[in-house]
């Protein structure tokens, strides 16, 4: 395995930045400060001027299509645009074909993953209206951060909608569970709303802002009831902001994430540009919400940032509205575009840091990740923070072939990752072979 000695480097926490030098060797980081060149003899030297080190980005939400969708999107493909993006880490969603509702389903995404994926992997288990008594055990097999809960449509059998299921769920397991948290009851009586006529426009008004709302208030009452330690993912609505807070004023187990798609798109103008391609779920909504997310990161009420890379193929985001996929890809582009917002003032590098590093590793008990810290593994990804560029569709790494933000003018820049020590993307092209290893939990009876 190789040795590395990345000097002059600016090495990013969430408390600030510093000037240091960073020695790797075996995978592991064993110097962070000064290093001297008689300490650092036979590694090979990289020099970092003009770079900032940060820890490899753990993305706790992606769709990544295998098995059953490989068309749009696999193992290798995915995680590809993860490694090229910064990501070192990723955890995915259970919604493929068939469902992972089973260690039998965990264990092949794991086989699939050997020598295939750049990034270092691990797979949620989701909860069915049918398996809750198998949770429990489920959760605490290797290679799995826990139980994923679809409150509202999605994949197969993946949907739990009812308050008593939901309730014999969340009592079986005590790791944070991540929720999609969008009411099934109102989504199907909306259905009837639809105009034919009418394209993704109407996507926020049929997946309205109360059934994001109705969801999340119930799913924090039987977090509540239970004491099951909740996350819930892709907020879009400021109706929910409120409920969040107050459940973490009452010191709830409640942890919430945000997207960069809420956090730079908007309707009308995201469905007048791009039209189906802006299709997710929960829906790109309109500005006041925008702007009330933005106001929810400044205070703190978020604790990660995540992708919910959900790639679809062009020709089926080209399917008449409502028959075309909701989901966008997003993995690749998520530091690009938070370090563009770092740039436009409106976030910090350290809040970065914090929501896609620290925080991941320390909401799910991940082991020796999500910091530059002597003792962890050589995870690490260095960006040019001046770097002003433009993201093309020609730089697309997942296999679906586009992006949201192609054309957007960009500020900081991904250089290199490195994956366990090991180079995977070097002056922004990859290089080498795929070097993700199965990621390793700290906790076997629940949360710390």
């Amino acid at each position: 395995m190789p040795s590395v000695w990345i000097r002059n480097a600016d090495v990013a926490s969430s408390g600030g930045v510093a000037r240091a030098d960073v020695l790797i060797r075996d995978g592991r980081i064993v110097r962070v400060g000064q290093v001297r060149e008689s300490d650092a003899a036979g590694e090979e030297p990289l020099d970092a001027t003009g770079l900032t080190v940060l820890p490899g980005l753990i993305d706790t939400q992606v769709h990544f299509r295998e098995p059953g969708m490989e068309h749009k999107e696999d193992i290798a493909s995915g995680s590809l645009a993860a490694v090229c993006g910064g990501v070192t880490t990723f955890f995915e969603m259970p919604n493929t074909v068939p469902t992972t509702t089973t260690a039998e389903a965990l264990a092949d995404k794991l086989r699939r993953s050997e020598g295939r994926s750049w990034a270092n992997y691990a797979y949620f288990v989701g909860a069915t209206t049918d398996n809750a008594a198998t949770l429990t055990a489920c959760e605490r097999l290797p290679g799995t951060p826990g139980i994923k809960i679809f409150m509202g449509s999605s994949t197969g059998t993946l949907l739990v909608p009812d308050d008593a299921t939901l309730e014999e769920v969340l009592r079986n397991g005590s790791r944070p569970c991540p929720i999609h948290a969008e009411d099934h009851f109102r989504l199907e009586e909306r259905k009837s709303l639809a105009d034919r006529a009418r394209g993704p426009e109407q996507h926020p008004f049929l997946r309205d802002a109360e059934c994001a709302r109705r969801a999340t208030a119930r799913i924090l009452a039987l977090s509540e009831k239970t004491g099951r330690p909740v996350h819930v993912l892709h907020v879009s609505t400021l109706e929910e902001l409120p409920l969040l807070a107050e459940a973490k004023s009452r010191g709830l187990r409640v942890s919430c994430e945000v997207t960069p798609q809420h956090l730079t798109l908007a309707a009308p103008e995201a469905y007048e540009r791009l039209g189906s391609l802006a299709q997710m779920n929960p829906p790109i909504r309109g500005q006041e919400h925008r702007e009330a997310l933005w106001s929810a990161v400044r205070t703190g009420l978020f604790d990660v940032f995540g992708s919910d890379h959900a790639p679809h193929t062009l020709e089926e985001k080209a399917k008449s509205y409502p028959g075309s996929p909701s989901g966008m890809p997003g993995v690749q582009t998520m530091l690009p575009v938070l370090l563009t917002h770092v740039a436009e003032g409106r976030l910090e590098l350290g809040d970065v840091v914090r929501m896609a590093c620290e925080n991941p590793a320390r909401l799910y008990g991940v082991a020796r990740k999500g910091t530059v810290r002597e003792g962890f593994d050589a995870d690490l990804c260095l960006v040019d923070l001046a770097a002003r560029w433009t993201f093309e569709r020609s730089e697309v790494r997942s296999r679906c072939g586009w992006s949201p933000f192609e054309g957007m003018a960009m500020v900081g820049r991904p250089i290199h990752t490195f994956v366990g020590g090991t180079w995977s993307v070097r002056d922004g092209e990859p290089v080498g072979h795929p070097s993700g290893q199965t990621t390793q939990f700290t906790w076997k009876d629940g949360p710390h």
